[in-house]
């Protein structure tokens, strides 16, 4: 049965991919009553609301000689803000005006949660600078609106705030606090997971079931239908995503072994406009050529951007691509450790307002996120399965992926579910585009502080932050576990 039914799906998929876009996004129509569906309402719903906001507060010279910063330094020309009432946020940041201006000094906050008269203690901000970001010769890393940001800090809800930032030299010109309101989510993407997944698995059995029997109908309406049982990632490339919308989850399922390497000939091949041409390894480094066995892991779960409630108002329209993906760049958000799983989404949502509208950014920065219970998130947009060109690793985006871990593992061991949610991603993704995890990946620096513009330089297919910039993320203690993510994803696409 299974291979009837992947051989049917394999046929249907080829036809599919064979219409032009004018006919198969009508071949989607006939969807939902193959499934037993509703019909869907002729004109699209509007877009829901999704609440937020971020305050900007200017940053004023720090003159009070009682709340000095401390360290035995020199505090003159530093700059903070005392205790004050303001509405709820639940992340902070800084910035300032020049994206290439670099804040060498110590940047602490402390916060009173809402409804309480307690004050934290002082916290530290990451001032990561230019480490994340897009490549300077691209569209957005030559963006206007771009500005020098510290690393953004999770606080949870919170109505009072205090500040202080000493510079080692002198700081940054407009430095500004950054308050953000992620905002609740809307309705759909509140759901519990559990509600969630048994009504995608009743749809995707449903799904199978009308596959089967419905062989000898129409061309069109059964393609649409095998595409509806691969998923939305792929259904997407033939307009079939839109018309499902209104039935489908917030999440995009996992695939076996074998539905994931079926679905590998009709992924999309997207590529930049002006992608560069990519480095060659050196001749006694050049594998020999792949088995004919596709060695791509498991598709896991993953969260889509509907399902963490992200304001698609916010980011800049259209998708920007990479022509591959060689190594994958994992990163710590550096936001701290104090979340629950259950907050993820919000943590996501605040991130995702501060890359863009506090740091100027297109889009989140991260291609994905994975939250310390293991949940793997979609992160910018453009099409989990598509190589979509990033913001995470300065230099080092083109022909690459980024996954932030939200957390900060400077001290902290990430949980093994983190490391398994790497691994399996991972071994998916890397797979998809012919990469073995275990091996090496050869990619050309946009320019950094480690690499100079042009140079070929050979990473881990599976490597960390701080190989491509000089910088601590992703933290020494999960920067550690890599090397068990590696063995595990190999292992995972089917290698020894």
């Amino acid at each position: 049965m299974r291979a009837s039914l992947a051989s049917s799906i394999a046929v249907t998929c080829a036809t599919v991919l064979a219409l032009p876009v004018s006919l198969a996004a009508p071949a989607a129509a006939a969807v939902p009553s193959a499934l037993g569906l509703p019909p869907a309402a002729s004109a699209q719903p509007p877009a829901p609301e999704v609440p937020g906001a971020t305050q900007s507060l200017p940053l004023e010279p720090w003159g009070d000689s009682d709340r000095a910063l401390g360290g035995g330094t020199d505090d003159t020309g530093a700059q903070g803000l005392t205790r004050r009432d303001v509405r709820p946020f639940s992340l902070v940041g800084v910035v300032w005006d020049d994206p290439t201006a670099a804040l060498h000094g110590v940047v602490q906050v402390r916060t009173r949660a809402t409804g309480g008269d307690a004050w934290s203690d002082w916290q530290d901000v990451e001032t990561h600078n230019e480490e994340h970001g897009a490549d300077p010769d691209t569209a957005e890393g030559a963006g206007r609106a771009l500005k020098g940001s510290t690393a953004p800090l999770w606080v949870g809800d919170s109505d009072g705030v205090e500040i202080r930032v000493r510079g080692e030299e002198p700081l940054p010109t407009g430095l500004r606090l950054e308050l953000v309101d992620p905002g609740e989510p809307p309705a759909e993407a509140t759901e519990t997971e559990a509600t969630t997944e048994t009504a995608a698995t009743t749809t995707t059995t449903t799904t199978t079931t009308a596959m089967t029997a419905t062989m000898t109908a129409t061309r069109t309406a059964t393609a649409s239908l095998a595409l509806t049982g691969l998923g939305a990632a792929e259904a997407a490339v033939s307009g079939v995503n839109a018309q499902l919308a209104p039935y489908g989850a917030a999440w995009i399922p996992a695939l076996s072994k074998e539905a994931t390497e079926l679905t590998l000939p009709y992924l999309p091949r997207s590529q930049e406009a002006k992608a560069p041409a990519e480095p060659q390894a050196p001749a006694e480094a050049q594998a020999p050529a792949a088995a004919a066995k596709p060695y791509i892991g498991p598709r896991p779960k993953i969260i889509t951007r509907k399902g963490w409630g992200a304001d698609e108002r916010i980011r800049e329209k259209g998708f920007v691509y990479t022509k591959t993906i060689k190594a994958a760049f994992v990163h710590h958000s550096a936001t701290g450790n104090n979340y629950t799983c259950g907050q993820a989404p919000s943590v996501l949502r605040s991130i995702y307002r501060y890359h863009v509208q506090s740091s100027g950014w297109r889009d989140f920065g991260y291609n994905f996120a994975v939250d310390k219970c293991g949940n793997i998130y979609e992160g910018r947009a453009g099409g989990v399965a598509k190589p979509v060109l990033g913001a995470h690793t300065l230099g080092f985006n083109t022909n690459s992926m980024g996954i932030a871990v939200l957390g900060t593992f400077t001290k902290s061991a990430p949980p093994a579910a983190v490391v398994t949610a790497v691994a399996r991603l991972t071994a998916w993704k890397l797979g998809l585009h012919g990469v073995n995890p275990k091996g090496a990946a050869y990619l050309v620096s946009g320019g950094g502080n480690l690499y100079k513009k042009g140079s070929t330089v050979k990473f881990n297919a599976i490597a960390g932050h701080r190989d491509g910039f000089a910088t601590e993320c992703p933290g020494a203690r999960l920067y550690g576990k890599l090397g068990t993510a590696r063995t595990s994803s190999a292992k995972y696409q089917g290698r020894s």
